[in-house]
């Protein structure tokens, strides 16, 4: 997210308006059993696997490569030399181009580039408190079916696609469907004030706004979760998804950007937008072009949000991961906690998440002060990335974290590109770690097993099938750890290589024999024994219906056609797209919508380990408000809804949805919530109280309702008595 400039000053978060030579010997080990030598593999193998094995590099367009200056921005919105960084500097989509066919990205084992929302931005020059600003981020749409002139035209963006497609990396663009862009409601002449384009076509501005696309209920207190829904995230002008004709545009819109090419998206605000309304659209999004897409729902250091969990668990896409960041900046970056409460932090997310997997990891971004710090240690960049590099997740390296770039806030976190130069260590650590990602499949898929573990080291073990990476950091720079009593799943055998010059010995039953982990040290040693089990991986995406195309990965699928299962239900014949030894594409069945098992049966009759994670759904969906009128309660009590679809959770009284809310779109004693339903259905639903007193149903019968054809909907209903 990129606010304004007025606006940031009244956030309690970080503000976001929004070489050494290689020395990998010394501290990093890259081993593995004697016999069969590591073989690190090519930066530009195939990237037809899963994004699991991907390394994403987040780029701010402008602030990247400028490789067409006839496309800069004129006059006051540029600025020559990037030394204004509120304007425009130039990056653009043929320097990204560029970066990528000269093998600048892939030498360091880049596979996916993450970019900015590419859609066409406002133009103007906001003077905030004496400072101008621009929208070089591309947060401040305008018209999301057109592109940003400044980044480059269509045609640029394709080729930009095309080269990264060739070079065997995925493109994810940035997408801000929360707002359109600045606007004040007492002066209609500020900025564009808001104003949405379709195709050049106005569609409604903040201040002339006759249907009502935008909310208008004033700028968020973040109070709570829904203050921050629906009203305006600072001045940014915040749409009304439950208005029919904007769910329609930004799933035709989405719809242009996919049919460009582009892999993956990154959603952002999505703590800010309707649940249901963003299930909706996932379910739409999967249905015609399944893609990777994360969201951002910002925490705070040691902020843990049920809310946030709930979110990643249920609206079919990930999130960024800020437990993980602000843990690893917290243990890395400024020296406390210890390692001990790091891994606490993948124990705790690996039981909140459903799919941790695919959760984003990083330790830095375009919201945050970067994790170097002008005159720190290099080393703990370095080691925050490797174990970034090496841990469940999705990593996301911010770029310029290879060149060590400081900045403590917005916006020096965002300044321009200081080099592009290969030799610097951290640039030589992503690089020799990303590969691996797709070379051992314990580091892309595996459960993560602490193996040792003090105040200041923190030895880990990634194990999928008879795969294993052991990973050892040493986060005191001026002490060795001495390391006993370690016991390890990789095979026995003699680990040869640059453990500071030491060999590991793994003996019959995994113990090894002490040793010395060096001050600073890093330590990765790997196995990769042929697995001939087969064994589900993942499965993705997650949310669907029948007919939506799911990918299977995982090994030992074998080269003929065996049958999947979703639960009881086999999948044979033409329903399977795909069949590879590593993975399968396959139709979702016919099957009861809820959430089913995934597993695989090969052509030799030998079955896998079962998934557990494919919410089938009951149909295409709508969005839809529900609002309940003189619904009084007492202290600690809250609304709940429930009804007869999966998406109404089947009538359970335990784990309804809610709790409604009750303040802004209407307010207490009405309660409202965005659902996502099947479209064309006849429903059936009712009302639920919940407090310290128990749980009490509305009286009466049932309330009913037949969603809409398309679109979104809303139904109004009293409490029965």
């Amino acid at each position: 997210m990129i606010r304004s400039m007025q606006a940031a000053s009244q956030r309690s978060r970080p503000a976001a308006a929004w070489c050494r030579g290689l020395a990998l010997s010394v501290w990093l080990a890259l081993a593995s059993a004697a016999g069969p030598a590591l073989a690190m593999p090519d930066t530009h193998v195939s990237n037809k696997q899963g994004y699991n094995t991907d390394v994403i590099y987040q780029v701010v367009t402008d602030r990247f490569v400028d490789g067409n200056a006839a496309n800069n921005p004129t006059g006051a919105a540029f600025s020559a030399g990037c030394t204004q960084l509120k304007l425009y500097c130039g990056g653009d989509w043929r320097g990204l181009q560029n970066k990528i066919e000269d093998g600048y990205l892939g030498g360091m084992g880049i596979t996916a580039i993450w970019i900015s929302q590419p859609v066409e931005n406002i133009t103007a020059v906001i003077d905030y408190s004496g400072t101008n600003s621009t929208a070089y981020h591309g947060y401040w749409a305008r018209d999301f079916k057109r592109s940003n002139a400044a980044f480059g035209n269509l045609t640029d963006f394709s080729n930009m696609i095309a080269a990264a497609h060739a070079a065997n990396m995925k493109v994810i663009i940035d997408f801000a469907p929360n707002h359109s862009s600045p606007a004040d409601a007492a002066n209609a002449s500020f900025a564009e004030n808001g104003r949405l384009y379709d195709n050049g076509a106005l569609v409604a501005g903040y201040g002339s706004d006759p249907s009502n696309y935008f909310h208008h209920h004033g700028g968020s207190t973040f109070a709570n979760l829904e203050d921050g829904i629906y009203r305006n995230l600072f001045d940014l002008a915040d749409l009304d998804h439950n208005k029919a004709p904007i769910d329609s545009y930004f799933k035709d819109a989405i719809k242009l950007w996919l049919d460009l090419g582009v892999d993956g998206i990154r959603m952002d605000a999505v703590k800010h937008m309707p649940f249901g309304w963003q299930q909706s659209l996932m379910s739409w999004i999967h249905g015609y072009k399944p893609v990777f897409t994360f969201g951002e729902w910002f925490l705070s250091a040691n902020e843990v949000d049920p809310a946030n969990h709930y979110f990643a668990n249920k609206s079919g896409m990930s999130l960024l991961d800020f437990q993980f960041a602000q843990k690893v900046r917290q243990v890395f970056k400024d020296g406390t906690p210890d390692m001990v409460s790091l891994n606490q932090m993948i124990t705790d997310t690996a039981a909140q998440y459903a799919q941790v997997h695919d959760q984003v990891t990083f330790i830095d971004n375009h919201d945050m002060p970067r994790f170097h710090v002008s005159g720190a240690n290099q080393r703990r960049l370095e080691q925050a990335l490797a174990f970034t590099l090496t841990s469940r997740g999705v990593p996301a390296i911010y770029y310029g974290s290879e060149h060590y770039m400081t900045g403590t806030g917005d916006p020096a976190n965002r300044a321009r590109i200081t080099s592009l130069g290969t030799g610097t260590t951290a640039y030589q650590v992503i690089g020799k770690l990303a590969p691996l990602r797709k070379s051992n499949p314990a580091i892309a898929y595996g459960s993560t097993q602490q193996r040792w573990l003090n105040g200041n080291v923190y030895i880990y073990e990634r194990n999928f099938g008879s795969n294993v990476a052991l990973v050892a950091i040493n986060r005191d720079l001026s002490n060795a750890a001495n390391i006993s009593g370690l016991v390890t799943a990789l095979p026995a055998g003699s680990y040869t290589g640059t453990l500071n010059g030491n060999n590991l010995t793994v003996g019959a039953g995994g113990a090894v024999p002490t040793f010395s982990l060096a001050a600073g040290a890093v330590a990765v040693w790997t196995a990769t024994p042929a697995i001939s089990t087969p064994i589900v991986a993942h499965v993705g995406p997650v949310l669907g219906k029948a007919g939506n195309t799911v990918t299977i990965d995982g090994r030992a699928f074998g080269a003929t056609k065996g049958t999947v299962y979703f639960g009881t239900t086999a999948v044979t014949g033409t329903n399977i797209t795909s069949w590879e030894a590593t993975q399968i594409k396959v139709k979702v069945p016919a099957v009861t919508p809820g959430t089913h098992g995934v597993s695989i049966k090969t052509s030799g009759n030998v079955t896998s380990n079962t998934y557990n994670a494919m919410q089938v759904l009951s149909g295409p969906q709508v969005t839809v408000r529900f609002v309940v009128s003189n619904a009084f309660t007492t202290s600690g009590e809250n609304i709940y809804l429930t009804g007869d679809k999966f998406e109404l959770t089947n009538w359970s009284a335990s784990a309804p949805l809610g709790a409604l809310f009750n303040q802004v779109v209407h307010a207490y004693p009405s309660w409202y919530t965005d659902v996502s339903l099947p479209a064309s259905t006849a429903i059936q639903f009712k009302f639920l109280k919940k407090g310290p007193g128990g749980t009490v149903w509305e009286g009466g019968g049932n309330h009913t309702y037949t969603t809409p054809a398309s679109g979104t909907g809303t139904v109004f209903v009293n409490w029965q008595n």
